[in-house]
C-alpha cells in the first residue's frame, strides 16, 4: 500500500509517496498511518499492490485510488474515466480525496422538524434540475446547486409539503453515460461520503460540506425535513470491463458479489452488486449513513433498489440481512425516516415482508392501481378500494401502518403526471438508445391525441384526470410522495427516462407561460385539506369497516363502501365507479367521496350527514370552483358525477375554520 500526497488538484504526479509497511501500518483488515504537518484541504490517493486474478479482478497498482471514506473530492478538471481502465497509469488524470473536517451538524441551532408519518408529504426533486432554468428566480451562480434549492424554500412551504427527497447528492460520475451525454440523475456513485461537486457553488471541495449543511439548516429552520436518495446497491465501477476508481482496487472480492469463477453478479442493472452482507462493506455503509445524518444533518434516507442490500452469498435473499439489522439497531440512526424500494433488477420484490420493520417501502402497487382505475381499465375498482383502505390485501389482511408504505403516482423514473395523461407510449429517442430504454408498462393514456393538443375537449379531460389522480393520492391513507413539477403540469415530452438529459426536458418549469397555475392552486389547497382533516383521510389507526359499539366509543369513526346506491359497492370487473363514506358513531356521515372513471356521468346517492353536507371537491368544475377556498353547502340527497370525475363532500362541522 502507498499513500500519495498531491500538491494540487491538477498535479500530474504526487508530491510525496509514503510506503505503508504491513507489519507497522496494518491492524487486521485496516491500514493506517499518521502523517504530521498535514492540514485540512490536503489532497491524497492510494496505490494498492497485490495479485491480479485471471478474470481481470484484483489489484492494479498503476491506478490511483480514491479513498472510499473521503469526505471531499478534487481533480475533476483533469479526470479521465477511460484512463482508469486497462494497464496504463492514471496518475496525471486521477481524482483525489480531500482531508475534511468531521464536525457534527448544529442540531441545537437547527433542530430536526420531526414530522410524524401522519403529517408527512414528500416532494421528490433533482437538485440540478430544480433551479437550472433562467426564470427560476435564482441567481445565475446558484442555479442547479444546493444553495439554489435554499432560494426556493418559500415555494415548497407554500405548496405545503413537509419533506423533500433529493435525488442522489452523494458524489457520482457524470461521465458514466453514453458518448456525448452525461449521467444526470446520479445513480452512479463514486463516493458514499462526499457531496457531488456539480451541485456546489465554486470549485472548492471544502465548501461542499458547508453548503450541504447550509441547505439542511435552512430547511430545518423552515420546518422541512431532508431525505436523501442513496445508492448503496452498486457503484460506478461497473462490471469487469469498468474502471478501477476506488472500491475495486482495494478489495473487489469483499465489496462486490461475485461468482465462484470471479465474474461480477448483477441485480442492479448497472454491472455490479454491492455485497452488503460482508462485515467490512456493512461497516462502510453504516459510517456513510452516520456521516450524512450526524455530520451533515439530513433527516432520513430512501434506498435505491434497497432490497438488494438483503442478499447474501450467491445473491440469496436473507430474512435477517445483517446490514438492515445493524441499521435498525444503531442508536445514532434511530430517529431517522427510512424508506426503500422493495425491488431490484434481479426480480426480488418484498413489499409486505420487507426484512426490516422500521424501513418503509415505495408502494408500486398503489401507483398501478390508481393509474389503471382512472385510465378506465377493467378489474381496477377492487384494487382502488384496497389502496384507499391501506392495502390490506398486500399486508396480510391488515391496513398498513403509517410509515410502512409510501404511496406514489409518479417518480423520477417514469412519466411525469402531465405525460401520463398525454402519451400512450414512451418517446425516448433523445437518449440515443433507439427508444429501447425506459419502462414499457406505463399504464398511461393520451386521451385521444399523442402528445400536446389544441383540442379543448382533450386538454380539459387531461386537466381533470390530473386532479382526479392527485386527489386520490393525497386523500388516501398513507404517506404520499409528489414528483417535482407535477403540481404545475411539467412535461418531459413523453420521455420516461431522462437520466442523461441535463436539458430543459428534465428541468423544473417556473414561468407562467409554461406552468398550470390553476393546478398549482388546486394542489396547494388539496395538501391543506389533507393536513387539516388528517383524521378523516389518513388516520393513525385505519377506520373500522363496521359501526363502533356506542357504549364503548360513541364518537368512533367507521367506514362504509357504496356504489351509485348506498351500501351496494360494485366490485365486478366491469365496474368503474366507487364511493366511500366515513361515519362518526351513530350520528351520521362526516365524509363522502365518489369516484367515477366511467365514460358516462353517474348519479350517486348520499348518506345522511351528521351536519349538513358541503361540497369540498368536484374535479368536473372549472378551475377555482373545483376546490374552492370556501366549500359550498349541498342540500340534494344525491350527487351527479360527470364522466371521469371525483367529488368529495364533508360535513359542515369540518368546513368551519378550514383554511384553504
Amino acid at each position: 500500500m502507498e499513500l500519495l500526497l498531491f500538491s494540487s488538484s491538477e498535479a500530474p504526479s504526487p508530491e510525496r509517496i509514503i510506503d505503508l509497511d504491513v507489519h507497522t501500518h496494518r491492524s487486521g483488515d485496516y491500514w493506517h498511518v499518521e502523517v504530521e504537518g498535514l492540514t485540512e484541504g490536503c489532497l491524497y490517493g492510494y496505490r494498492v499492490f497485490g495479485p491480479l486474478a485471471p478474470g481481470g479482478h484484483g489489484f492494479r497498482p498503476a491506478k490511483v485510488l480514491l479513498d472510499p471514506c473521503a469526505r471531499g473530492i478534487e481533480g475533476w478538471s483533469v479526470y479521465q474515466r477511460g484512463m482508469a481502465t486497462g494497464a496504463s497509469p492514471n496518475t496525471d488524470c486521477c481524482l483525489k480525496g480531500v482531508v475534511c473536517e468531521r464536525d457534527r451538524f448544529d442540531f441545537d441551532a437547527h433542530p430536526r422538524p420531526r414530522h410524524s408519518w401522519q403529517q408527512t408529504v414528500i416532494y421528490e426533486l433533482h437538485v440540478g434540475g430544480f433551479t437550472r432554468r433562467s426564470d427560476s428566480g435564482v441567481a445565475p451562480e446558484r442555479r442547479g446547486t444546493l444553495l439554489g434549492v435554499i432560494d426556493k424554500i418559500p415555494y415548497l412551504k407554500a405548496l405545503g409539503v413537509t419533506t423533500i427527497e433529493l435525488l442522489p447528492v452523494q458524489a457520482f460520475d457524470p461521465h458514466d453515460a453514453p458518448p456525448g451525454r452525461d449521467n444526470v440523475w446520479g445513480y452512479s456513485p463514486l463516493s458514499w461520503f462526499a457531496p457531488h461537486a456539480g451541485y456546489i457553488c465554486g470549485d472548492d471541495a471544502l465548501q461542499a460540506r458547508k453548503q450541504m449543511r447550509a441547505l439542511v439548516a435552512a430547511c430545518h429552520d423552515a420546518g422541512l425535513e431532508v431525505l436523501l436518495d442513496v445508492v448503496y446497491n452498486h457503484t460506478t465501477e461497473g462490471n469487469q470491463a469498468g474502471p478501477t476508481l476506488s472500491w475495486r482496487g482495494f478489495a473487489d472480492r469483499i465489496y462486490y458479489h461475485q461468482s465462484s469463477q470471479g465474474d461480477y453478479l448483477d441485480v442492479s442493472g448497472c454491472g455490479n452488486s454491492i455485497a452488503a452482507n460482508q462485515p467490512l462493506t456493512r461497516a462502510l455503509i453504516l459510517e456513510s449513513l452516520r456521516c450524512w445524518a450526524l455530520e451533515l444533518g439530513v433527516d432520513g434516507f430512501r434506498f435505491d433498489l434497497g432490497i438488494e442490500l438483503s442478499r447474501g452469498e450467491g445473491l440469496k435473499p436473507l430474512d435477517h440481512p445483517p446490514l438492515l439489522e445493524a441499521m435498525e439497531a444503531d442508536p445514532l440512526l434511530s430517529d431517522l425516516k427510512l424508506v426503500s424500494e422493495p425491488w431490484d433488477c434481479g426480480g426480488l420484490y418484498r413489499l409486505n415482508d420487507f426484512p426490516a420493520q422500521r424501513i418503509g417501502t415505495w408502494n408500486g402497487r398503489f401507483r398501478d392501481a390508481l393509474r389503471g382505475f382512472w385510465k378506465g381499465d377493467e378489474n381496477t375498482t377492487w384494487a382502488l378500494g384496497q389502496r384507499l383502505r391501506g392495502s390490506p390485501d398486500l399486508y396480510d389482511g391488515k391496513p398498513v401502518t403509517l410509515g410502512r408504505s409510501v404511496n406514489l403516482l409518479t417518480a423520477h423514473d417514469g412519466f411525469t403526471l402531465m405525460d401520463l395523461v398525454s402519451f400512450n407510449s414512451k418517446h425516448n429517442l433523445a437518449n440515443g438508445e433507439d427508444n429501447r430504454d425506459g419502462e414499457n408498462h406505463n399504464i398511461s393514456w393520451n386521451h385521444g391525441v399523442e402528445g400536446p393538443s389544441s383540442d379543448h375537449a382533450v386538454t380539459a379531460l387531461r386537466r381533470r384526470q390530473q386532479r382526479n389522480m392527485l386527489s386520490t393520492l393525497l386523500l388516501a391513507r398513507g404517506v404520499p410522495m409528489l414528483l417535482m413539477g407535477d403540481e404545475v403540469g411539467r412535461s418531459q415530452g413523453g420521455n420516461n427516462n431522462t437520466w442523461c438529459q441535463d436539458t430543459p426536458l428534465s428541468w423544473m418549469i417556473w414561468s407562467d407561460d409554461h406552468c398550470d397555475r390553476d393546478l398549482l392552486t388546486y394542489v396547494r389547497r388539496l395538501i391543506a385539506v389533507r393536513h387539516q382533516l388528517k383524521d378523516l383521510f389518513t388516520p393513525l389507526i385505519a377506520h373500522n369497516e363496521k359501526p363502533q359499539q356506542l357504549s364503548s366509543d360513541p364518537e368512533g369513526f367507521w367506514r362504509q363502501w357504496h356504489g351509485v346506491e348506498l351500501g351496494k359497492p360494485d366490485w365486478a370487473s366491469w365496474s368503474h365507479c366507487l364511493a366511500l363514506s366515513v361515519h362518526r358513531g351513530s350520528q351520521g356521515a362526516v365524509l363522502w367521496a365518489g369516484f367515477n372513471a366511467y365514460f358516462k356521468a353517474m348519479h350517486f346517492d348520499l348518506p345522511e350527514a351528521a351536519t349538513p353536507w358541503h361540497r369540498l371537491i368536484d374535479t368536473a368544475l372549472p378551475p377555482g370552483e373545483d376546490l374552492p377556498a370556501q366549500p359550498e353547502p349541498w342540500t340534494p340527497s344525491g350527487v351527479p358525477l360527470e364522466a371521469r370525475s371525483l367529488v368529495v363532500m364533508v360535513a359542515r362541522e369540518y368546513t368551519n375554520g378550514l383554511k384553504l
